[in-house]
């Protein structure tokens, strides 16, 4: 089992087999939590190809506005 150490900054690093293994790569947002007192709990956020379309999501809304109503809208701010 591979093991790391603790540093000053309580920083720490990922060993090399769990990174191939696993494929986590630099950058990425990794969440922490304690289980217990004996074991941490490491996940990665899923990798997501087009993060726009789950925020805004990939059908369109049915409910149109006309632009004339927005652009009312907007001259009236």
């Amino acid at each position: 089992m591979p093991k790391s150490k603790v540093t000053a900054k309580y920083q720490v690093t990922i060993p090399k087999d769990v990174r191939d293994e696993t494929g986590v790569e630099a950058g990425e947002l990794l969440t922490i939590e304690a289980v217990s007192k004996a074991e941490i709990r490491i996940r990665r956020f899923p990798k997501v190809a087009d993060p726009l379309s789950v925020l805004v999501g990939s059908r369109s809304s049915r409910r149109g506005v006309p632009i004339e109503e927005l652009e009312e809208k907007a001259e009236g701010r």
